[in-house]
């Protein structure tokens, strides 16, 4: 028999190490248990320094892994593949492939699946936990592609390894699962700013892309992991931005061909979105061939047009700078728009979002260039529009127009672009959406996987609490078979439930059912043959009984109601699963429980 609170009481006189230790313990599941309730606003911010400090470190040696071979290589222009002759250019991108190829073989099937399309299906589908071996190929695979030259990002590579540091750090901590999607968002964002050297986009990408949600217990760790992030990175790299020639429109009579070009930024978007789901259909056959298949599209192209590899950050800057003419942006354009999401498609583990940009910047540049020549009286900067191009591809292909905004405004640091960014973002991302009828790539790559994200209220709000919240613990543990007279002495301290064991089940009766089988008692005892002192059999006598089935205490709430879903068990005991309370019961939840926690305060008040 025992009590649901456990003291453990010392005898007075020096404090052993044992002591000392299980001090320790004790404040760390006061910490763990604590982040099980949805107001944790200061354990939150606590990790969210952790994990952006930790995310910080792991993108700086990413980003040293990938800049510093090519800067050796290439004599400090690390995106100049175009210094090669085609032979070169052909042997370099097949090394890769070839690299890539034993990677992938040896990582086995289960842990190709890699990027931000891999991270939202694990947030939200699978509690937030990202097995390590995923992120080990995402890792190892990125550093491959991004050194080789295969025309892909390092910001989705980014967005992995983020959140997995931060899921890694988590279950280490064996965190609870409801603090798990934050933890994640505070990886995302410290990855994202530490890339791009971007706080603030980091905290919107997290939000609007990842967490799809905005509430204030997210956003404070989320700021502060961000912070985080970039102040390593910083550390490290120095500062660094993107200088936009012209700061501002000449005349609100550009307002029309903005529109215009919003248009044309979201066809672009959509024949992206639709390449890539194209290339997702040759799934099915073994990862060496179309990893090879991959490498001689690209090689090809390549061939004629090297501006294709790599980043290409150093074309973005001459598209930014004016340097390249409409030809040449036309054709590299084209022939990114061709390469990257096929590749992607392919299995080549890089990411979608610095190519975006890549394109966004050569479009914008080919428009700001036409657009004088077409419309002689109005004067535009190629500069300019090529910056709205990178905002408008990015929002329109990743659903995520408030990111895209603010990442501009990082990036330029000119406040004069937010107005025309504005428009042409809305135009953008509402022409994907309604004349294309495509979602953000991300989430389309999902649906053709089969697998759904569900956003619906009452499921984030399940998510945010964990099981630990609304779990009774005022209960007792027994035998199945007591006597009266310790039975009565159970009941003294006021318990909701008496929990017992049967042949392996364990049952939990409501203590107010024990109590009125005594009281039954004591009146029939003058008058009943029934021995008074007879042992009770709590499985026998009349009251409500739940059978209940285990629950980690690290589990949240839509866990639990998945539980109840699956198993029809009346009630869940809730499991210890760390240090001194391992295997050991915490307390019962109820369905009941769970409903009376998500009904709102209006409807609870009418009902009464």
């Amino acid at each position: 028999m025992s009590n649901s609170n456990h003291n453990d009481n010392h005898p007075h006189g020096t404090s052993s190490p044992s002591d000392s230790s299980t001090t320790s313990e004790n404040f760390f599941n006061r910490f763990r248990h604590s982040l099980a309730y949805i107001d944790a606003l200061p354990q939150l911010t606590i990790l969210g320094l952790i994990v952006g400090l930790f995310t910080g470190g792991v993108i700086v040696v990413f980003r040293l892994l990938t800049e510093q071979p090519l800067s050796y290589f290439m004599a400090g222009q690390p995106d100049n593949f175009e210094s090669f002759s085609p032979r070169d250019r052909v042997i370099i991108i097949f090394s890769g492939i070839l690299a890539l190829a034993l990677v992938l073989k040896l990582a086995g099937k289960k842990y190709r699946e890699t990027s931000v399309g891999h991270v939202l299906d694990r947030t939200h589908n699978h509690q937030g936990k990202l097995p390590l071996g995923n992120c080990v190929v995402q890792f190892a695979g990125a550093v491959v592609a991004l050194v080789s030259g295969q025309s892909v990002g390092r910001e989705g590579p980014a967005v992995h390894l983020g959140a997995g540091a931060a899921s890694q750090l988590g279950q280490w901590l064996r965190l609870p699962s409801n603090s798990m999607h934050t933890l994640v968002g505070c990886g995302v964002a410290a990855a994202i700013a530490a890339s791009f050297d971007t706080p603030m986009a980091g905290v919107i990408f997290a939000m609007e892309v990842i967490m799809m949600e905005y509430t204030i217990v997210g956003f404070v760790p989320v700021i502060l992991a961000s912070v985080m992030g970039t102040a390593v990175s910083q550390a490290v790299f120095g500062k660094h931005s993107l200088l936009v020639g012209s700061s501002d429109m000449t005349s609100l009579l550009e307002l029309p061909y903005m529109v215009f070009f919003g248009l044309l930024i979201a066809l672009c978007a959509a024949v992206y979105i639709r390449l890539n789901i194209f290339a997702l259909q040759f799934g099915k056959y073994p990862v060496f061939l179309r990893l090879f298949a991959a490498g001689f599209y690209t090689a090809v192209i390549a061939i004629f047009v090297p501006e294709i590899m790599g980043l290409g950050y150093d074309t973005v800057n001459a598209a930014l700078a004016g340097k390249l003419t409409v030809y040449s942006l036309l054709i590299i354009a084209a022939a990114k728009l061709a390469v990257t999401p096929v590749v992607i498609g392919l299995g080549v583990p890089g990411g979608v979002i610095g190519p975006l940009m890549f394109i966004g910047a050569c479009v914008g540049g080919v428009v700001g260039t036409l657009l004088p020549l077409l419309v002689p009286e109005q004067q535009t900067n190629a500069s300019f529009y090529a910056v709205l191009g990178m905002a408008g591809m990015m929002a329109a292909t990743l659903n995520a127009p408030l990111a895209a905004l603010v990442a501009v405004l990082e990036l330029s640091y000119n406040p004069h672009m937010i107005f025309p960014a504005m428009l042409v973002i809305v135009v953008a991302c509402v022409s994907t959406r309604q004349f294309f009828r495509l979602n953000s790539i991300f989430i389309e790559q999902l649906n053709h996987s089969g697998r759904q994200l569900d956003f619906g209220p009452a499921r984030q709000a399940l998510r945010r609490a964990g099981v630990r919240s609304i779990m009774d613990n005022r209960f007792l543990t027994c035998s199945r078979k007591l006597q009266p007279e310790l039975a009565n002495q159970l009941l003294q301290t006021n318990p909701m439930w008496i929990l017992f064991d049967d042949d392996g089940e364990k049952i939990a009766l409501r203590a107010a059912d024990l109590a009125i089988e005594l009281e039954k008692r004591k009146e029939t005892a003058p008058s009943s043959d029934e021995e008074p002192n007879a042992a009770l059999d709590l499985l026998e006598i009349p009251g409500r009984r739940l059978s209940t089935i285990a629950i980690d205490d690290t589990a949240n709430l839509i866990q639990a109601l998945e539980l109840f879903r699956q198993t029809g068990a009346d009630g869940l005991y809730v499991a210890g699963s760390y240090g001194l309370s391992a295997g050991k019961t915490q307390g019962i939840v109820t369905l009941a429980a769970i409903q009376n926690y998500y009904q709102p305060k209006e409807l609870k008040n009418v009902m009464g």
